[in-house]
Formats: C-alpha cells, sequence, structure tokens
C-alpha cells in the first residue's frame, strides 16, 4: 500500500518530537513492503529553526541518516490533489494548517478511495481547546490520539467519527543498547525547555540532585533561556544544545542513568501519556528514574522497568542509590529494555495502524491488507 503522512516535519527533529516516532513508523512500513511518503511545509518552523541554528548540514544529514525514507515539501502552489491520486492511506498530523486539514477531509468527503486517518500528538486539546474544536474534521474516517485519555477528550467533544488510542513507541532499529561504548559519565537528560511548562520540575528533579550529589552530566535540547544555562553550569552540568535523533543512542549509551521530567499539561490534563524519550531511553538499555505522572493506562512495571521520584529529594536519593549499585542499576535497564521490545517500537504500533486499517479502512484497503495484517 502507500501511505501519505502530513506531518509537520519528517527531515527535522527540532524541538519536534513527533518525527521520531513518524520516521519509524514509515521506516517499518517500507520494511513491510509498503511505500511512505512525507509532505511537509516548506515554511517548517521546526526546518527554520534548525537551519537558522545549525546550518544546512543539519538537514542535509536527514538523508544519510535515514536513506529509506522519503519526505516532499509543498507550498502555496502545491497539487495537493495529484499527490495524494495513487494514496491508499492518508494520515494528516494535527500540526497541519487548518485550512489544510478541511481540504483533504473535502476531498475525502467528495469521493477520494483512500482511508483518511487525523493523528494528534500534542496537549492542544486540552491546553488549547479552541484550535482543535475548530477543525475540520468530519469527514475524516479516524483519529489517532496518543493517549486513552485525549481519545475520551475526543470522544467527549464529539470530534470525529471513530477514536483509537495510538501510543508514540521506540524506533528499535536506532534505540538499542550500545555495550560496546564504556559509560564515562552519570547523568543524562535530552529534552527541550518546554515554554515554561516545567521550569520548576527541571530545578527540582534535574539541576538540584545534580548539584548536591556533584555527578557528572550532560544536558540536551533546545530553547533554554540564559537563567536556565547559568543554573545548569552551577550544578556542574554540561549544555550541549539541540541533539540529532540520531545520535541520541550514543549519548544515552555514555551515560549511567537519566531521567525522565513530563511537561505540566500532561501530569496535570493528560494523565497516561509519556513523552516519545521515555521509550525511547528504556529501549538504549539505561536506567531511568521518573519525576511524578500517572501511567494510567499500564505501559510500564513501574519500580521494575524504572523508578518514580515523588519530590526533588527522592530524586537525589534514587539517583545515589542506583548510581552506587550496579546491579540494581543492571536489573533496571534489562527490565526497561524488555518491556519496549514487548509492547513499545513501532513495530508494534505498525501492526495496531494496520489493525484499524483492517476494521475502518476503505475498500481500497481492505482489498490490500493481508489477513494477518488486518487482525494484529
Amino acid at each position: 500500500m502507500r501511505f501519505v503522512f502530513y506531518t509537520h516535519s519528517l527531515v527535522s527533529d527540532w524541538n519536534h518530537g513527533n518525527a521520531h516516532f513518524l520516521r519509524g513508523v514509515m521506516r517499518d512500513l517500507v520494511r513491510r513492503g509498503h511505500e511512505a511518503l512525507a509532505l511537509e511545509p516548506a515554511d517548517a518552523w521546526s526546518r527554520q529553526n534548525l537551519l537558522a541554528q545549525q546550518g544546512a548540514g543539519a538537514v542535509e544529514r536527514f538523508a544519510s541518516d535515514f536513506p529509506m525514507l522519503r519526505s516532499e515539501q509543498y507550498g502555496a502552489g502545491f497539487d495537493h490533489e495529484a499527490a495524494l491520486a495513487e494514496a491508499d492511506v492518508v494520515v494528516v498530523h494535527e500540526w497541519t494548517e487548518p485550512a489544510l486539514v478541511a481540504r483533504i477531509g473535502e476531498l475525502r468527503r467528495d469521493g477520494a478511495p483512500w482511508t483518511l486517518l487525523f493523528h494528534d500528538t500534542h496537549h492542544r486539546a486540552v491546553s488549547a481547546e479552541g484550535d482543535i474544536a475548530g477543525l475540520e474534521l468530519e469527514h475524516y474516517d479516524a483519529i489517532l490520539a496518543f493517549g486513552e485519555t485525549l481519545r475520551e477528550r475526543y470522544l467527549r467533544a464529539g470530534w470525529g467519527k471513530q477514536v483509537f488510542t495510538w501510543h508514540e513507541a521506540a524506533d528499535d532499529a536506532l534505540f538499542h543498547p550500545m555495550p560496546e561504548i564504556e559509560r564515562t559519565r552519570d547523568l543524562i537528560w535530552i529534552g527541550n525547555w518546554g515554554d515554561d511548562e516545567r521550569t520548576a520540575e527541571i530545578a527540582s528533579f534535574l539541576v538540584e540532585p545534580a548539584r548536591q550529589l556533584k555527578l557528572t552530566g550532560t544536558v540536551r535540547g533546545v530553547r533554554y533561556p540564559e537563567s536556565a544555562l547559568a543554573a545548569l553550569n552551577a550544578a556542574g552540568l554540561d549544555y550541549g544544545g539541540w541533539i540529532a535523533n540520531a545520535d541520541a543512542p550514543r549519548a544515552f549509551a555514555q551515560h549511567r542513568v537519566t531521567v525522565h521530567i513530563p511537561r505540566r499539561p500532561y501530569v496535570q490534563n493528560l494523565p497516561g501519556i509519556p513523552t516519545i524519550r521515555m521509550f525511547e531511553a528504556l529501549a538504549c538499555g539505561i536506567p531511568l528514574i521518573s519525576a511524578p505522572w500517572s501511567d494510567a493506562e499500564g505501559l510500564f512495571r513501574a519500580g521494575t522497568d524504572f523508578l518514580f521520584a515523588r519530590d526533588g529529594a527522592d530524586m537525589q536519593r534514587l539517583l545515589a542509590e542506583v548510581l552506587a549499585d550496579r546491579d540494581r542499576a543492571a536489573a533496571l535497564a534489562v527490565a526497561g529494555l524488555e518491556t519496549i521490545q514487548a509492547r513499545h517500537t513501532c513495530r508494534h504500533r505498525v501492526d495496531e495502524l494496520l489493525a484499524i486499517l483492517g476494521q475502518h479502512g476503505t475498500a481500497r484497503v481492505s482489498n490490500q491488507l493481508a489477513p494477518g495484517e488486518a487482525a494484529s
């Protein structure tokens, strides 16, 4: 089958975690013999920021990191009808411009034979409800929401015909343990600043414990204000700025432990949704300690796959214990990796996607699905 994904960007992962997941999904679709194409706006803010801050080389390396993936840019004069003429499945991400969301829906309304899905991987349904409520989704065949609480929000609001939970996951072709690399530093955190959505949490669960324990450590991510950079420096943490997602597994492998610090809108309003970095870190076999969030869907085995820290003092205690106890650290790493490999890879998500298409896809799709795919 031919899959077309409308995304904010496939090429740039600057402050854009959905690119991580979509790359893994497209990679697995291609591995199974399907075609996959991403369409992204030429003026995408992620790509523009990456070019401005890192130069053309950061964009150009996408082709070498992901040679199996295809992405095309579109602008004002792009012929979307022609681009979708041979599509079997069209997936539109929620960052797509509302007018284009509506235009694609109208093509489906007017008889386009492909299956049309809307994909939401953000908290705007609760933090900027009007943005999502204003989208014209009535002609979409189904909604893919990256958590059960977000699915329920769509259902309560009457947005869309069918709504399915489709969590993000780790691309295990990229994210896997690298035991050959020596772990030379204590702590790593890979995460963006996040519009002050976790300012206090970063201070409490990362900066202060590292300072108190005098850890060697690394922070990677973007949009850190000067005050944050000063705090990291005072704690003895090295700030390395943006990191290409393809380089993140090696970075994890060079450190003994990592932390997970979710953004406040997810903790408060969308329980059960971890960021994709948690899946990716555990896939790399690094012990992980998390700030509080509610694993309402039982995605992991808390206390076995990772540890929960109740507050900053608890994080400091747990970091000290894990760094001092190699056996405990190893057990956490093995268990976390086990859960990812059993439940949370992009291969699993493609299985889920094909099963949804088997139930709700158009005849054009159902006629092409193998019996095993439709029943996954």
